[in-house]
């Protein structure tokens, strides 16, 4: 019997038009957005569905049409292969994506999570606004050559790997100046840099404040134990009690996400299986990068 593992994406894979053909034919993933629209004041679906982009693109409103388009492309796949569900044996998201793996496993009410990511975008917006900073993405450069480069462009100002995605892929953040110095330093070593549509330097101590305002709310919240292994980005192993669920949950914000190293993990566990559930192509991508050979399902939103 196969091992699946379900993973869920992070900010960055939103496009205008997704969950339009998923909510025209499904109910159950419609009253998902009419419950979340009416929770979070504006119509969700129609920014998904027609925009602007500028809009869908913001941290505040991309995390809460992910997290909820996510969950609407989990119901399309309980109504047609059911069974895959029970086949579940762990679960992973990237960055935000981990808020909808906890929700799937339980651990969060789909309003808990739903209020959660949405304070956490207006946390995160609010911590880029004070300081002008970015992420850029490093590619066909090893590890320890980004991390080399990373100093060199750094300066005294913050720039770092903020996300350890998979081989020959790395998302640095750190201050807009440094991002800039860093850039011509990646080609000059053979490498490519694309800046990245984002608010700020996310994953990164420049996100302090945000953590900051998010640490009573991720206090407050209830939380249940996972009913599968949810696997952490800050320590690539599955969330033990609620308690520490909160606690990681709140240095996220602030440290590397690491991917890579979770999806070796969850290999070594003995997941042979995976879906990528919600909006994109990404995660599949960066799972071939790791293993190749791995079978992994998109079931789109």
């Amino acid at each position: 019997m196969a091992r699946v593992a379900f993973l869920f994406p992070g900010q960055g894979a939103q496009t205008v038009g997704m969950a339009r053909d998923l909510c025209a034919s499904l109910p159950e993933a419609r009253r998902l957005f009419t419950e979340a629209s009416e929770q979070l004041g504006y119509d969700l679906l129609d920014v998904c569905v027609n925009g602007p982009a500028e809009r869908l693109n913001s941290t505040v409103v991309s995390q809460p049409a992910l997290f909820v388009a996510s969950l609407a492309a989990l119901e399309s796949l309980k109504q047609s292969n059911s069974q895959v569900l029970d086949e579940c044996v762990a679960a992973a998201g990237l960055s935000l994506g981990e808020f909808t793996a906890l929700t799937f496993s339980g651990a969060l009410t789909f309003n808990e999570g739903l209020r959660l990511v949405q304070r956490r975008g207006e946390a995160m917006q609010a911590a880029a606004d004070l300081t002008p900073s970015g992420m850029v993405s490093v590619l066909m450069l090893e590890q320890a050559k980004v991390e080399e480069l990373c100093a060199a462009a750094r300066q005294n100002e913050i720039l770092q790997i903020a996300n350890y995605l998979c081989p020959g892929n790395y998302a640095v953040s750190g201050h807009r100046s440094a991002c800039d110095r860093l850039e011509p330093l990646v080609s000059q070593a053979g490498g490519r840099a694309v800046r990245l549509a984002v608010a700020g330097a996310f994953h990164t101590p420049l996100m302090k404040p945000a953590e900051e305002a998010m640490s009573e709310v991720f206090a407050a919240v209830p939380l249940a134990k996972p009913r599968l292994p949810v696997w952490s980005n800050v320590t690539a192993q599955p969330h033990g009690s609620p308690e520490e669920i909160r606690v990681l949950l709140r240095r996220q914000i602030t440290e590397p996400v690491r991917w890579e190293e979770t999806m070796r993990q969850l290999l070594a566990s003995g997941c042979d299986r995976f879906y990528e559930i919600g909006p994109g192509r990404v995660l599949a991508g960066l799972l071939k990068r790791v293993q190749r050979k791995v079978e992994c399902q998109n079931i789109s939103a």
